[in-house]
This record gives structure tokens, sequence and C-alpha cells, in this order.
């Protein structure tokens, strides 16, 4: 998939840390405003158990898991829209990607110094979110300014738009739950900041959400120098390490790829067994072509096992004896878990 999370926050939250524990990357970690001013990208892995049993089961050489994409995008300041800091290069970052993250220093360290003079969460978030519906009030009045001088500007869209000017100047920012199928799909073409998805994501000492963010949802809290480390072990060290409920990163990717509306497919093909991501409601052609392009335009038609199927056979040719091997046609929608074996003709 294309999508991407970005995460986002005030200076010196644990941005770049958070980042690094993810991709065990190099990004620069200083205390000090703006150390990232272009956005580190990386790619991490899609934590799937049904991926470890599907590779018993069926013993490929080659196992390869989905992933999903992270943007460290460098800090925002109080008045990014207005320019301060480096604003309005980090706010064009922000309109890229697909879901926000935004990182909240929860964490009291005396070494590390914070923009704001003091630790408060809940300002921040504050701060963060202001920040985001000035940069969309900005761009929404020049986007309605432009369309208004225009005859041929579509009226349905030049409405939409001044909808969520008046959510934003309510204080009562439209969500993309507030807008219908037609609505969103003229806003489509809109980088609009206050309709993307937000996770507000907690670095603290302790993995507990004050009572003071319980309106913020969804919230997780995670403390992003422990996760760091955590990183730095080997699978099986990481396992013993954070026992059944797994690390902090583990359910923060899971919650993003749940936000972004996305499942996860299976296909066995040769020695390869390999995790797809597509959005949820995805039918088999269109899933098919996120294997290979020719196997959308010939699509004939797929033959489907539901993974926990599978897994209780413990053998894809008990599961052929059995009848359990589904043939689904164009209009089949792919579900979580479904193992395919798409059939086409170019």
């Amino acid at each position: 998939m294309g999508l991407i999370c970005g995460i986002v926050g005030l200076p010196n939250v644990g941005k770049s840390t958070l980042f690094n524990a993810l991709t065990q990357a190099k990004a620069a970690i200083a205390n000090y405003p703006f150390t990232t001013i272009d956005p580190n990208v990386g790619v991490v892995e899609v934590p799937d158990e049904r991926l470890q049993t599907l590779a018993r089961i069926i013993k490929p050489q080659k196992l390869t898991p989905t992933t999903i994409k992270f943007l460290d995008i460098a800090g925002l300041v109080r008045n990014a829209h207005k320019g301060e800091g480096l604003g309005n290069q980090f706010l064009s970052h922000i309109r890229d990607v697909d879901l926000i993250v935004e990182v909240v220093r929860s964490f009291e360290d005396s070494n590390v110094v914070h923009v704001n003079g003091s630790v408060d969460p809940l300002r921040d978030i504050e701060i963060l979110n202001l920040e985001l519906a000035f940069a969309d009030l900005d761009y929404l009045a020049r986007q309605i300014s432009r369309k208004k001088k225009d005859p041929s500007a579509d009226k349905k869209e030049l409405e939409v738009l001044e909808k969520i000017k008046a959510g934003i100047e309510s204080g009562r920012p439209l969500l993309r739950k507030d807008l219908n199928a037609e609505e969103l799909r003229l806003m489509a073409a809109h980088p609009i900041l206050t309709l993307k998805p937000i996770l507000y994501l907690l670095n603290a000492d302790e993995e507990k959400i004050p009572d003071q963010l319980a309106g913020y949802s969804p919230i997780l809290a995670i403390n992003a120098k422990l996760e760091l480390e955590i990183s730095f072990l080997s699978p099986e060290e990481r396992k013993e390490f954070t026992g059944a409920e797994g690390c902090g990163l583990d359910r923060l990717i899971k919650k993003c790829y749940e936000l972004l509306g996305l499942i996860t497919f299976f296909t066995v093909k040769g020695d390869e067994t390999r995790a797809w991501t597509i959005l949820k409601g995805t039918r088999a052609p269109q899933a098919a072509g996120k294997v290979h392009t020719d196997m959308e335009r010939g699509f004939i038609c797929a033959e489907v096992i539901a993974f926990e199927e599978l897994a209780g056979l413990g053998s894809m040719q008990k599961a052929r004896e059995k009848g359990l091997l589904r043939t689904e046609g164009r209009d089949y929608v792919i579900q979580d878990g479904d193992v395919v074996q798409f059939k086409f003709n170019v």
C-alpha cells in the first residue's frame, strides 16, 4: 500500500526515538529543536502471528510480511501555521500523510528541555490540534475564495469546503465519519489535516493514560526509550521480555493499520508465503492486482480458505481433500486472513 503514517509532535517529545525503535534506522536524536528537517522515511513490518503459523504449515523457503510506512516529521511549534520555527515546511509534510500519530511527552527528565518549559500533555495536544486547524482554515479560505471567483467551479465541492471551514471555526472540526461518501469523494484531492485520522501517542514512563486525556481517542501510551532498547533484542529475547502482550510498538503498528482501514490476506505461491495489505472492502480482482497487474487484468477466479480453517487442519492438502477451498468470483470481497490463490489468463 502507498499509505503513510506521519509521526508529529512538538520538539523533544521523543519522535525520533520512536521512529528509530520502529525502524532501527539512524535518525538523528538531539536535545534541541529542529534536529529533523527533512522527514525520515521508514518501512516497518506489520507484526502478524498468522504468518508464522502459515510458515509452520507450508514450510516455504521465503516468508514475506506486509509493511506499513512511517514518516518522522520535524517538531511542530506554536504558531507554525504563521511560519514559526520551520512551520510551513512541516505542515506541507503532514499534508502528504494518511494518518497522523501525535506524539506527546508525559515523562519527566531534567536533561531534556521542553519547548514550552514544562510537561503538560493536554496543553501540548491542544497546541498541535490548533496548529492543524489554523493551517486548514488558511487553506480552506484560499480554496473557497478561488472557487467563488470561478464560474465553472463545482458548487457542491464549494459547499463541502464551506461546511468543513464552519466546523473548524465553531471549535468542532468535522471528522471523516461526519461526511457522506459523495462529500468524501469531493474532498479526496484536498489535503485537509483535520479530516485525517489521528492516533494520540503518549510517550510516558508508565503505560497509563492520565484522566485529563480521557477525551482523546484513540490513545496509546508507550515508553519510546524502552521500546528502542527492546527493538535491538533478538526476536526470542524480545518475546521473553515483553510476554504474551507483545511490545508497545506492535500495538502502535496494529492500531495504525486498523485506523487506516487495512486488512491482510496471504498468498502461497511456489517457495514464498506472503502477506499483502489491502483496504477493507477490496474485491478479489483488485486484490489480485496487488500481487501483479496481469492478475487483475486476466482475473478468472480466486481459490480461498480462511486462515482459521487452514490452521485448524494443519495442511493445504487436507483442505483440498475436505473440499474447504472455495472458488470465488469477481464480486467476492476479500476478508482479513484469507489465504488466496488467484487464477488468471492473459
